[in-house]
């Protein structure tokens, strides 16, 4: 027997026009639920440019608060199109404190849950520290109509901690809004081993859980507003992978996308049959994974 879910992605191309964006993105999630998708994930900070680019305490006004009138906008297209939505927002926490929040949507338009990204990182045009104050939610899955979803974000996909404690706590997808892309400061050869690396280390969550794994990045360039570095040229190369690791769906590195991908949720329970990980991990001896560095 077969559980098929119905995953829409979308890759897109941002502008600084962030009502453009978040109507584009209504249009094609629309477009997606009119062709049976169940559940729609979107890219990283998918409202508006990538603004880590540079460190501005203006643009923190971008930030908005959780629920609210944006929530709102988001919540009534889950609705109106009876979908599951995975978004990725500017959370306005506090004066002073804000968080990069996923928000899930149920199909009734509620909030189903919200992950806040626990890795921060702070990179040469990737300041993600000078806004955003560490997730304080854990690494809890959200449960939805169509599953219990394990999302995470970004630079948590660098992080088979975060991928493990989702799986052992029950989710059935693992989920990476993302935003990454071409160092111009590095040769062709080292920006594609990067991207390589991104989409191996992905891979392995899934065949080390047992779990599919979707992951919807940014695609095209878009200007440091500073101008200290070239800009970021947003890579694309969203993909669906299967609990062996196996590439479901693979977009393009160089255009917009949306796509609908066929996930057969049952199959992950007969992989851990025949790969039981969960079984034979040695937990009387990890005590060290919670030190920052054996030195012993």
């Amino acid at each position: 027997m077969k559980q098929l879910l119905k995953v829409g992605i979308i890759q897109q191309h941002n502008t600084s026009d962030i009502s453009g964006n978040r109507n584009r993105l209504a249009s094609k999630i629309r477009r997606l639920a009119a062709k049976g998708a169940r559940l729609i994930v979107l890219q990283e900070l998918h409202d508006s440019l990538y603004f880590c680019q540079d460190e501005n305490v203006d643009t923190c006004d971008l930030a908005i608060p959780i629920p609210g009138d944006i929530t709102e906008f988001y919540s009534s297209v889950a609705e109106e199109c009876n979908v599951v939505l995975v978004t990725s927002l500017f959370e306005r926490r506090a004066p002073g404190l804000y968080h990069n929040t996923a928000v899930v949507f149920e199909t009734d338009g509620s909030i189903a849950g919200k992950y806040r990204k626990m890795h921060i990182p702070d990179d040469p045009a990737y300041y993600e520290k000078f806004y955003f104050t560490p997730g304080d939610l854990g690494f809890t899955p959200i449960d939805t109509s169509v599953g219990r979803l394990g999302v995470l974000v970004c630079w948590d996909q660098w992080y088979p901690e975060a991928a493990r404690l989702m799986a052992l706590r029950g989710a059935e997808l693992l989920i990476y809004p993302t935003a990454i892309g071409r160092a111009y400061a590095d040769d062709t050869e080292e920006q594609e081993r990067q991207r390589q690396a991104w989409i191996t280390v992905q891979r392995g969550h899934a065949v080390a859980n047992g779990l599919p794994v979707v992951t919807v990045n940014r695609v095209g360039f878009e200007p440091d507003p500073s101008g200290v570095t070239p800009g970021i040229d947003f890579w694309g190369s969203s993909f669906v992978a299967g609990p062996q690791g196996e590439f479901l769906h693979q977009s393009p590195v160089d255009a917009e996308e949306e796509a609908i991908i066929d996930i057969d949720l049952r199959r992950s329970e007969q992989v851990r049959r025949w790969w039981p990980f969960l079984r034979d991990r040695r937990i009387d001896a990890y005590q060290g994974l919670t030190s920052r560095y054996l030195d012993d």
